[in-house]
C-alpha cells in the first residue's frame, strides 16, 4: 500500500566536519555500508519501490552510489569481491531512484514539501531520515511495522520513543491517548520544547507515514522553531482532526546524526552482525 519513500538528505552534516565537507553525511558508513543504504533497504523490505531523495549541493555521491560504477565493477568482475556489491545491486535492480534539490535549508517540513514533485499528492508515502538508523533483529523492521499500522488506521503515523526529559529539546514531542498497546491517538505535539514545557517524554524519531494532504498543510505552514518550516506544525493540524497516530516501535534506534550515536551504531553492528 505504501509504495514510495522520501529521504530528506539536503542537510550539511556540520557535526561531522571535516568528514562531511565533501562527503554527504548520509554516505557515512556503518561498517561497509552507507547510512542511506540501510534506510533504502528498510523501505524496500517494507514494500516501497520508489526511493525519492531531496538532495542539496554536494550530494552527488548519493546518486552515484545507486548507479552503475563501470570501472569498479569491471575491476572486481569474476572475483570474490563481486559479492560485496550484491545487496546494492539488488536495490538498484528492484527500485526506482529519483532526486530533486532543496535549494535553501528551510527545515524538515520544507524538505518534505519539496519532495511532492517526486512522490505526488494522491497517495500516502513514507519518510525516512537516514541518520536515524533503526533495526529490529528479531522481527520486521520499523517501517514495515508502521505500514501494517497504516492499513488499520489510514492516517499519518509517526514513530516515537521515550527519551530522558533533559533531552526532549532535541525532538518533536507528542501527547495523546493510548488506544492500544504502544499506539497513541495524537492530541498535541510541539517541536523541541524545553523540559518544563514538554507534554511528555515521547519523542518523534525519523520515521513517518504521511497522507498526501500534508502538502497543502505545509504550503500554509509558517516558519516556526528556528525560523524553519516544521513538519510537526503541519502534523499538529492533522492531529486536531484526530488523523495522526504515534507508534512506539519495536526495535533499536541509533542517532547517527551525533558522534556518540554513530560510534554506538558502529560498535553494535560490529558486535552483533559482522562478527556473526
Amino acid at each position: 500500500m505504501i509504495k514510495k519513500c522520501l529521504f530528506p538528505a539536503a542537510g550539511y552534516g556540520t557535526r561531522f566536519l571535516p568528514a562531511t565537507k565533501a562527503i554527504p553525511k548520509e554516505m557515512l558508513p556503518i561498517l561497509t555500508k552507507p547510512l542511506i543504504e540501510y534506510g533504502v533497504e528498510e523501505a524496500y523490505e517494507a514494500g516501497c519501490e520508489v526511493m525519492a531523495t531531496v538532495t542539496g549541493r554536494g550530494k552527488e555521491a548519493i546518486e552515484k552510489h545507486f548507479d552503475t560504477s563501470y570501472e569498479v565493477e569491471d575491476q572486481i568482475k569474476g572475483s570474490s569481491k563481486e559479492e560485496l556489491l550484491a545487496d546494492t545491486r539488488n536495490l538498484m535492480q528492484n527500485c526506482t531512484f529519483t532526486y530533486t534539490p532543496q535549494k535553501e535549508m528551510m527545515g524538515l517540513g520544507d524538505a518534505i514539501n519539496k519532495g511532492k514533485v517526486l512522490v505526488g499528492d494522491s497517495e500516502p508515502f513514507a519518510v525516512i531520515l537516514a541518520d536515524d538508523l533503526c533495526i529490529n533483529l528479531e522481527g520486521v523492521n520499523v517501517l514495515k511495522q508502521m505500514t501494517a499500522l497504516y492499513e488499520k488506521y489510514q492516517c499519518s503515523i509517526v514513530a516515537i520513543m521515550e527519551v530522558p526529559m533533559d533531552k526532549v529539546n532535541k525532538y518533536g514531542v507528542i501527547a495523546g491517548e493510548e488506544i492500544e498497546e504502544g499506539v497513541y491517538r495524537v492530541s498535541s505535539m510541539v517541536e523541541k520544547p524545553e523540559p518544563s514545557e514538554a507534554p511528555t517524554n515521547m519523542a518523534i524519531i525519523g520515521r513517518y507515514i504521511l497522507t498526501p494532504d500534508i502538502f497543502e498543510l505545509l504550503d500554509n505552514t509558517k516558519p516556526g522553531k528556528g525560523g524553519e518550516i516544521q513538519i510537526t506544525d503541519a502534523l499538529l493540524e492533522q492531529a486536531k482532526q484526530g488523523k495522526v497516530i504515534a507508534y512506539k516501535f519495536k526495535g533499536k534506534r541509533f542517532d547517527c546524526g551525533s558522534i556518540d550515536g554513530y560510534v554506538e551504531a558502529t560498535n553494535y553492528f560490529y558486535e552483533n552482525l559482522l562478527k556473526k
